[in-house]
């Protein structure tokens, strides 16, 4: 039998073991995110070289049918229009919230941290790695 000293001791040092745990994945994920943007980057100035204009970007509600102005402008990643990138190298899921208010002035999707692997954890299929997204835009007209 252990004594309550024992098992608050216990207690103790399985929180840390946690707390480093999500300090290190933290810390991995932030890692991701600034390679990812750094090639962003480098892909809008590929498609401004290569004379690839960025275009306004319309958002997707949750809910419901039809698009909805953001106020964004940038290059759509996947057929869909799900996922853009702007002029700045921000990355964006462009899925809001679709309601009233959205729908007569505008959606303003938040950019989200930019992944190496889009659709990671997703179905079969549907994950791709970033690199290869942003030189599918190049190459491919119909996702303007």
């Amino acid at each position: 039998m252990t004594s309550p000293s024992e098992q608050q001791e216990w207690s103790r040092r399985r929180q840390e073991v946690f707390a480093a745990k999500e300090q290190a994945l933290q810390a991995a994920r932030e890692q991701e995110h600034l390679e990812a943007t750094a090639l962003i980057r480098e892909a809008v100035e590929r498609y401004r070289a290569a004379g690839i204009a960025p275009v306004p970007l319309r958002a997707r509600p949750y809910r419901g049918s039809g698009t909805l102005r953001t106020g964004l402008e940038g290059w759509y990643l996947k057929h869909d229009r799900s996922l853009a990138v702007d002029a700045e190298g921000r990355y964006y899921v462009l899925r809001v919230d679709g309601g009233l208010r959205s729908r007569l002035l505008g959606a303003t999707p938040e950019p989200s941290p930019a992944p190496m692997i889009v659709g990671r954890g997703g179905r079969d299929g549907d994950s791709f790695a970033l690199q290869e997204l942003l030189d599918m835009r190049l190459t491919d007209p119909v996702t303007a």
